[in-house]
């Protein structure tokens, strides 16, 4: 299973969008601040995820979600 999921910084209005196997695990790593990307904006809330059993699926909505489009539906819908 690939997770694509959405998190959103306590300290401010950040996003991110991510895909992982373990969400748990990769939630943790970035509240430990382990993610160069998403350190300075921590701590983070997991605001939604969606479940793919096809890896390509999953990229591909991930890189939805990262557009223009994809961020306007998420902020909308999700």
């Amino acid at each position: 299973m690939k997770y694509v999921y959405i998190l959103h910084s306590v300290t401010g209005e950040h996003f991110y969008v991510g895909v992982t196997d373990d969400l748990r695990a990769r939630l943790k790593m970035h509240n430990a601040g382990n993610v160069p990307h998403t350190s300075k904006y921590k701590p983070w809330n997991l605001k939604t995820y969606t479940a793919f059993s096809d890896t390509d699926q999953a990229f591909a909505f991930e890189r939805y979600l990262k557009s223009p489009s994809g961020r306007a539906f998420a902020k909308k819908r999700l």
